[in-house]
């Protein structure tokens, strides 16, 4: 996208922002980045919340948060719940999976895919209210990942 188009796009969205009750997309039509945009935020906090309990140091808490929410840890989630998926999350699943974005270094693409579809579904849960499935997927997450870390890596 060309700067200047960039600029035009921003300035519209904040216009909008003004507005009041502005009704959300469907999220069944929206994007998988932007569905993926949200799903981060919202596993990021569900992340920090649960670590609350673990310890009151701001550093430890961010440290493991981080580890825990990178497209690496996601993806080997995505792959362990990913066959306890209904028929419609894994269509979501399907679409977070291929849509088209950047890959960081820190992840090779396979992973990044499997963490953008991880996030897209469970931005799509968020937004069409099913938070129990939601919370459900996101403690399901959790546990994965928190097995994962714990293991002996040779990395």
């Amino acid at each position: 996208m060309k700067f200047i188009r960039f600029q035009q796009l921003k300035q519209q969205a904040l216009a909008i922002c003004q507005e009041e009750g502005r009704p959300l997309p469907d999220p069944g039509q929206m994007n998988p980045i932007v569905l993926a945009l949200i799903g981060d935020s919202v596993f990021t906090f569900y992340v920090r919340m649960r670590l609350l309990p673990v310890s009151s140091h701001v550093q430890v808490i961010h440290t493991i948060a981080a580890k825990m929410v990178s497209a690496v840890m996601q993806a080997k989630a995505m792959h362990v719940l990913e066959t306890g998926l209904s028929e419609q999350e894994a269509a979501i699943v399907h679409r977070g999976r291929n849509a088209k974005s950047m890959v960081p270094k820190s992840a090779s693409v396979s992973e990044y895919r499997a963490a953008t579809a991880f996030e897209t579904l469970c931005g799509w849960l968020l937004l069409t209210d099913q938070e129990k499935r939601l919370e459900e997927f996101m403690e399901q997450a959790f546990q994965v990942i928190s097995r994962e870390m714990q293991e002996p890596s040779d990395r």
